[in-house]
């Protein structure tokens, strides 16, 4: 008989990002993280029904848990898990001791910003070290992206001419 194929993710697919992490906060550092999940959550993930909008992070006890992940209960599984609840980040101490120290600081938050497989097939998760963003920021971010979209399209249109602006 010939052997079966293992099924594996695809090397660095992204399941799913937290766009509106990018919007409300200023990404100062992002950390690797393994997470600990079931069975049927990995086959969830692999088919990307997961949500990160309203996720953070937290330390509790030298521990660091992921809350508010909504994590989709696979359809084919006879006692799905519970689609939102805390689970656990896989960190090192010297790493956890460093976020900890961090996140002491005043308007510091630990946020997920995507979820993706390695080429191991393990699910990774990229933690942000986020600081809150404010109304002004937000408007001056968008303005700033408008304005290298249109430079970005105006470039296109006389890309053999050389117009200095």
């Amino acid at each position: 008989m010939a052997k079966k194929k293992k099924k594996q993710a695809v090397p660095g697919k992204v399941v799913c990002t937290n766009k509106k992490a990018y919007h409300d906060y200023f990404i100062e550092d992002t950390i690797e993280t393994g997470i600990v999940l079931l069975g049927p959550e990995v086959k969830s993930l692999r088919a990307g029904r997961a949500n990160l909008k309203d996720g953070y992070a937290r330390i509790k006890d030298g521990e660091v848990f992921l809350h508010n992940v909504h994590i989709s209960p696979y359809d084919f599984t006879s006692a799905p898990p519970e689609p939102i609840r805390a689970r656990k980040l896989l960190l090192n101490k010297r790493e956890i001791k460093k976020l900890i120290g961090k996140v002491q600081e005043k308007g510091v938050a630990l946020i997920p910003l995507k979820i993706y497989f390695k080429a191991n097939g393990r699910a990774k998760l990229a933690l942000g070290l986020a600081r809150g963003k404010k109304m002004y920021d937000k408007r001056a971010s968008i303005k700033e992206r408008e304005s290298n979209r249109e430079l970005a399209r105006l470039n296109k249109g006389n890309r053999y001419h050389n117009i200095d602006l």
